[in-house]
């Protein structure tokens, strides 16, 4: 696939114990502003799960540095079972595996939303459940040498910098991201309690990229700014000012697909994300760890996941 699709590549399994040690490449977003650096995995193919036993983690592409440099690797020495990892916008990754284009053991989303839309047999019948289990802040990341930096330095509103002519703003599709729909609905709902119609025109003028893309081309100085998620912009070492007087927040959610091929690593992973040092992963990677919140089905949880995800 064209690196265009913002994909991650599918990692290769980390070996099983007694391999001498795990070996994770360390996802860098802004190799994805490279050819072939993204999309190795067609979107025209199916994800094959569980790859020599692997556990496959579909998640929201907000999360590739957390994922692929934390907590899959952190994972694999825990537990001695291989993990691969695959990001995209949560609403289009959901997309893929309603339409079987996309297979794998556990989905990790931005929103509930994506979740309820895999549930049912209209929908495939993938999520019968979902648990809430961290938050992370939408805000407004930029490039220190762009000229809006020293705005921001001087405390000029975010509000007011972005409805000015000829900057570039970055965000995600809101087909495709949730991250996307927040990003329209901060910029709406500042632009009415301002009355400035001037930023919603501006609105209309933002550069639109897959999410795995975002931060690479604010890292390289492409855009002057771009909406990211709290967490992205502290693993991309990213300056950021908040949505005030609006805020958004991503709330991810975590569950294990329906017909999983490798449900007990799947429960493994699961667990693992919810332990104290799965949350400590979480914080360290500027998310904020929330007690888990379930919907759905607890009869469809695995058994050994009910008092960890919430469901009794």
């Amino acid at each position: 696939m064209s690196n265009r699709m913002g994909w991650v590549p599918r990692r290769r399994p980390v070996p099983r114990p007694p391999a001498a040690r795990v070996a994770i490449a360390p996802a860098t977003v802004l190799a994805c502003l490279m050819p072939a650096a993204c999309g190795s995995t067609s979107a025209g193919s199916a994800h094959t799960s569980g790859t020599n036993g692997a556990v496959s983690v579909l998640y929201a592409g907000s999360l590739v540095a957390l994922m692929e440099d934390h907590l899959g690797p952190a994972f694999s020495r825990a537990s001695g079972r291989g993990y691969e990892g695959f990001g995209g916008g949560s609403t289009e990754v959901a997309n893929e595996i309603k339409g079987g284009v996309r297979r794998g053991d556990v989905f990790v989303s931005a929103s509930a939303k994506a979740d309820r839309a895999l549930e049912g047999p209209a929908n495939g019948g993938w999520v019968s459940w979902y648990s809430t289990f961290a938050a992370s802040p939408l805000v407004l990341a930029y490039n220190p040498h762009s000229r809006l930096a020293g705005e921001f330095r001087r405390g000029v509103p975010w509000y007011r910098v972005l409805a000015q002519n000829g900057i570039r703003v970055g965000r995600t599709d809101p087909k495709l991201d949730p991250k996307g729909v927040l990003t329209v609905e901060a910029v709406e709902g500042a632009a009415g309690r301002m009355h400035d119609p001037a930023l919603s025109r501006a609105l209309t003028s933002f550069e639109v990229f897959p999410e795995t893309g975002l931060v690479g081309r604010l890292q390289s100085g492409q855009l002057d700014a771009g909406f990211l998620y709290s967490d992205e912009a502290v693993g991309a070492h990213l300056l950021t000012v908040p949505l005030a007087p609006v805020g958004k927040s991503a709330e991810y959610t975590v569950t294990v697909l329906n017909r999983a091929q490798v449900p007990s690593g799947a429960a493994a992973f699961v667990r693992y994300l919810l332990s104290a040092a799965g949350s400590a992963s979480l914080t360290r990677n500027g998310l904020d760890p929330q007690r888990p919140r379930f919907s759905g089905n607890a009869a469809a949880v695995p058994a050994g996941l009910r008092g960890v995800v919430g469901a009794g």
